[in-house]
């Protein structure tokens, strides 16, 4: 994972509630055994017009085909994002879509545990606070959030300014970039010599008598 402390971009804002998994990414989609290329497919129903046989073409209504919004690294969102069943590929499709960060009042505990190990920063604020991010960037496409992670804020340049919680441990993998792996590969020395005195004392060769 790519670490990351200070995230400054505008925000692409998506006003609905208990957006689940299976609208983060469909279900068809699960099928494939790569872990890369979801993000063709993040909110692919809402994404685009899939009414007419044969033909999918893009729904400009729809805030991710918005070109003003393009290059965006923040999603706000209202409650209960991520709810439903628990794919990880909801949080790949994510964050391989270019999101660095989520913001909402309220994250399912899958997602909220998927998505940190995929390198997302989840933003819990109240619901007010979510609202005021929201209807900025929705008037102002180039409404610019700061989130930084190591001070644990989020403001912004017309003087908003909120503090949020996370846990210490996942705020030390994202900080530092470590996913599961990288967490285990910081004791790579250790676990040579662990396996190295293992084998020399189970499967050397016995010794013969002279």
């Amino acid at each position: 994972m790519v670490p990351i402390n200070e995230l400054k971009s505008k925000a692409m804002p998506l006003p609905l509630p208990n957006i689940d998994t299976d609208q983060i990414i469909p279900k068809q989609f699960l099928k494939r055994i790569e872990r890369t290329g979801y993000e063709d497919f993040l909110f692919y129903d809402w994404r685009y017009n899939l009414d007419v046989a044969d033909s999918v073409t893009p729904n400009m209504d729809f805030v991710l085909n918005k070109p003003e919004y393009k290059g965006a690294q923040i999603l706000i969102a209202e409650k209960n994002f991520g709810c439903g069943s628990s794919r990880e590929h909801a949080a790949w499709a994510i964050n391989q879509f270019g999101f660095l960060a989520v913001i909402a009042p309220t994250f399912a505990d899958i997602f909220y545990s998927n998505a940190g190990k995929n390198g997302i920063i989840l933003v819990r604020l109240d619901d007010e606070q979510v609202k005021t991010l929201m209807d900025r960037s929705t008037k102002n496409p180039d409404h610019i959030i700061t989130i930084n992670l190591e001070h644990q804020t989020v403001t912004d340049d017309e003087g908003f300014h909120a503090r949020f919680e996370i846990d210490p441990f996942r705020k030390f993998c994202l900080l530092n970039g470590y996913d599961d792996i990288g967490l285990t590969l910081r004791h790579v020395d250790d676990l040579d010599n662990f396996e190295a005195k293992h084998d020399n004392e189970f499967w050397s060769a016995p010794k013969t008598a002279a």
